[in-house]
């Protein structure tokens, strides 16, 4: 089945990690989650279980691909569909030097052919959707037409859904964080891009920061992403089920989530996982309510050493004085 992308969370290397996923899916049950970018060398040539292995209950989830060879690209596709995921992105947008070394990233924008190649390569082997991820344009490649023309010969290749980051990427002389900052945000091209092709689903990111700037989107395009945002603030995604979709949101307070999350860590610790590795993504969970401060720096000073265990997670929350506080606090 196709997933619902009406609103979705951005691969984020070092962030969206299966740990943070399982996070997230506490606070919605409808958002569909991104698995970090993950090349296809690791893949052929490292630990793919390690790369590809995701908990049940991330569903629905999405593996993002970094690649330009259409044969290695179309074999990691068809890993991505027998490991059960829902969706296999191909990025188009990551800017970093060592992405562009590997030729693949934001820099492919310049070969929309090989591009397209991709896509048919990767729909061929597998029978999950396959999705690009973009940007509008890149150094001098920049203009209305190149992002016109990049949509119309990647969607002849068999892309049906593009989900494109509002701004162009400098891919010299700017780092990718300064990528996601500097260059100017350009909703409107998305906009048109959608009433240009009707026919194809596209999906707007690029720093929005909250559901009503989402609603406000989906006045225009098919779904909205957002990124940095969802790490920093993870709160804000347990209003998205009620706002976006109009269902019952699946938690009421910050507290549900850290008892939903307790067995979740015990299993994990129970497996060998290092404590730090889970809590480093919820620090931002109780952020402007009382005891935030005390409860990251608890978890900050504490959940890194070698004999940290649940009581670590438990004593910050205890910390946050919200135990037994009014749903929603």
């Amino acid at each position: 089945m196709t997933p619902d992308r009406t609103f979705s969370i951005a691969p984020m290397m070092d962030w969206s990690d299966r740990h943070c996923r399982f996070f997230w899916r506490l606070l919605t049950r409808r958002a569909l989650l991104y698995t970090e970018m993950v090349t296809t060398g690791a893949l052929i040539h490292g630990e793919r279980e390690r790369f590809l292995n995701f908990n049940p209950e991330e569903h629905p989830v999405a593996l993002q691909l970094g690649g330009s060879d259409p044969a290695e690209l179309a074999r990691c596709a068809r890993w991505a569909g027998d490991w059960g995921y829902d969706e296999v992105n191909l990025n188009c947008g990551c800017p970093s030097d060592r992405v562009q070394s590997g030729m693949f990233g934001a820099c492919l924008m310049a070969q929309p052919a090989l591009v397209a190649d991709c896509v048919r390569a990767m729909r061929e082997a597998c029978d999950i959707p396959v999705t690009v991820k973009h940007r509008i344009g890149i150094d001098d490649l920049d203009s209305w037409q190149h992002f016109v023309d990049f949509v119309g010969t990647v969607a002849e290749g068999g892309c049906e859904t593009f989900i494109v980051h509002a701004r162009k990427a400098w891919l010299q002389g700017l780092s990718p964080k300064e990528n996601r900052e500097i260059p100017p945000l350009n909703y409107a091209w998305v906009y048109e891009l959608k009433q240009l092709f009707p026919q194809l689903e596209i999906i707007i990111n690029g720093g929005i920061q909250r559901l009503d700037e989402c609603q406000a989107h989906l006045q225009h395009v098919d779904g909205v992403m957002i990124g940095r945002e969802a790490y920093q603030n993870p709160w804000m995604l347990a209003d998205v089920d009620a706002r976006l979709f109009g269902e019952a949101n699946p938690v009421d307070s910050r507290d549900q989530v850290i008892e939903r999350l307790l067995p979740y860590v015990e299993k994990q610790l129970a497996q060998g996982s290092k404590l730090n590795h889970i809590s480093r993504h919820i620090l931002g969970l109780f952020q402007g309510v009382p005891g935030a401060r005390k409860f990251r720096r608890h978890l900050s000073e504490n959940a890194w050493r070698s004999d940290a265990g649940l009581h670590v997670l438990e004593n910050a929350w205890r910390e946050t004085q919200v135990v037994g506080a009014v749903p929603g606090n």
